[in-house]
This record gives C-alpha cells, sequence and structure tokens, in this order.
C-alpha cells in the first residue's frame, strides 16, 4: 500500500495567493484558504503556519501559461514563488500547468451559489484545491 503523503497546493498571484491541501492516499483536496500579498509579497509568516499545521511532505504550485503553452510575466513570478518555499522550507517544490483553472474555479463558486463570503478570495482557494487536483490525477497510477 503506498504511503499517504500530505501536499499543500499554491495558486499564485501578486495579489493573492490562494491555497489548498490535499492528500495522495484519498487523493482528496480541500481549499483552505487564500493570503493577501503583504506590500506586493507573499504572507510568509501565514505560510509558515500553514506549513508548521499541516506538515506537508510536497508543495504544488500552479504555473500559469497562455492557452498556447507559452510562458507569460506571472510565469518566471511563480517559479520564483516555488524556489523561495523550496528554500525557505526544505521541502521538495513541483509545478503544474494551471491553464483555465481560474475559470474552472469561478464556475464551481457559481454552481455553489455564492454562499461563500468573499468572491476572489473563495476563488483563489478553488483554484488552488484545482490544481493540487490535477497533480494528483496526474500522479494517481
Amino acid at each position: 500500500m503506498p504511503e499517504a503523503q500530505t501536499l499543500l497546493g499554491f495558486d499564485y498571484g501578486k495579489q493573492r495567493i490562494g491555497i489548498a491541501v490535499g492528500q495522495t492516499l484519498t487523493a482528496s483536496v480541500t481549499p483552505l484558504t487564500t493570503l493577501k500579498a503583504i506590500k506586493q509579497k507573499p504572507d510568509w509568516r501565514s505560510i509558515q503556519a500553514l506549513i508548521e499545521e499541516w506538515q506537508p511532505d510536497l508543495l504544488v504550485v500552479g504555473l500559469p501559461l497562455h492557452m498556447d503553452g507559452s510562458e507569460q510575466l506571472l510565469t518566471e513570478e511563480a517559479r520564483r514563488f516555488g524556489h523561495k518555499l523550496k528554500g525557505r522550507y526544505n521541502l521538495p517544490v513541483e509545478w503544474i500547468d494551471e491553464r483555465l483553472t481560474s475559470n474552472e474555479a469561478e464556475e464551481i463558486f457559481r454552481q455553489q451559489g455564492g454562499k461563500m463570503r468573499s468572491d476572489k478570495q473563495d476563488i483563489d482557494k478553488i483554484a488552488a484545491g484545482l490544481i493540487l487536483q490535477s497533480w494528483l490525477s496526474q500522479h494517481n497510477n
């Protein structure tokens, strides 16, 4: 039986970072929170608290790409964010294509009838969950 691993997924943005938690054994994902940037930088204190709370084995960062697969300005920033995560927390980081996750997250939000409290923040954490679910689907045998 494969060993269970805990994962944290990140939907990186300059204004906000959506975060979700997942587990490899059950391939389950739960959107956790959305952190607002502090002076245009990630809220490292809150990220640290989440890493201490969830003790992840792996971090997954969504890689924003154009529809044709080419890179955009935010692509390199998301990579830098992932490298900083790896350096700060000494955890492995993997990136995954996040094309269309925001659109899908908005659709999920609409289907839930706006029951969550803050549109943008909820959409970002749902997107982080979709990023993590995509990673799990690609790595599930």
